[in-house]
């Protein structure tokens, strides 16, 4: 039998950001708030004379992912990867980095690098700036709870709130992040909106990613028909930033959510990426 290892890592909810450039990726990411959910990525990884990576959505399989690709020939090791989530990619609930985190994880323990949280973190976080799939995902990610950033990369100031109420979502396609974050007109709008504050609770977060993303300019049309909805009914609620996505707090938003889609029930998680096992 192959030896495998499995890890999984919880994804992220960005509702407010700002980039903070700095001189190589260590220092650049963000600042700004969001959600560890507790849906995620699980990645089984196995020795391989090359790298391939598959990546499996409800049944529906691709092949390639560029970060961990990168990430694996960074470490000098070679693996057949196979990443499976249940959320939508390219939606705005951290899946590349959750895709990052789980999958070294695992090579860490197949291979015995003998790499600390840090190191995996660091590892992950350069492969996402890089390929601008994210900028503060992985920072968030390490560990679960309602997030606020203070400064970018892995080593920045960090606070987090622990809530027990569900947060729900639902997805109306991809925005490639890539797009958003090499255009300096949209960072420029992005810097201008940031709310300097932490959220004090889900409610507040929600309340203080919808004026992010109202003053950002990047709400797309049928986002805002959800949004106009939750309006009517007093549910709060914000686009996923980034993708074309709703997230919504409250007893009332899985069903004012409902008619635009399949919902999401997310809880916060509690913590970061792990070891499921090793198969001998």
């Amino acid at each position: 039998m192959v030896r495998t290892a499995i890890a999984f890592s919880p994804g992220h909810i960005s509702g407010y950001f700002k980039r903070v450039e700095g001189a190589g990726p260590e220092k650049t990411g963000s600042v700004g708030a969001g959600v560890v959910i507790s849906e995620g990525v699980r990645s089984t990884v196995e020795p391989a004379r090359e790298t391939s990576v598959r990546v499996i959505r409800q049944g529906h399989a691709s092949a390639g992912s560029p970060p961990v690709e990168y990430a694996l020939e960074r470490l000098g090791v070679a693996a057949r990867v196979t990443t499976e989530c249940r959320l939508p990619i390219g939606a705005g609930f951290g899946l590349s980095a959750a895709a990052l985190l789980a999958t070294l994880t695992a090579v860490n323990h197949l291979f015995d690098l003998d790499l600390s949280e840090n190191e995996v973190a660091a590892r992950a976080h350069e492969a996402e700036v890089l390929h601008r799939t994210g900028l503060g995902d992985v920072a968030a990610s390490r560990s679960g709870g309602v997030v606020c950033r203070k400064g970018p990369g892995i080593h920045a100031e960090i606070t987090r709130i622990y809530p027990q109420e569900p947060l729900y979502a639902v997805s109306l396609g991809p925005l490639p992040t890539a797009s958003v974050l090499s255009s300096p007109g949209a960072m420029a709008r992005i810097a201008a909106a940031y709310p300097d504050r932490c959220p004090r609770d889900l409610p507040d977060f929600c309340h203080l990613s919808r004026g992010f993303a109202e003053k950002s300019g990047l709400i797309a049309p049928e986002v805002r028909r959800v949004l106009d909805a939750c309006d009517a009914e007093r549910v709060p609620a914000s686009m996923t930033m980034l993708g074309n996505g709703v997230f919504a707090c409250g007893e009332t938003a899985e069903q004012v959510l409902s008619p635009f889609g399949e919902v999401y029930t997310l809880r916060v998680a509690r913590n970061g990426a792990y070891l499921i096992e090793v198969k001998p």
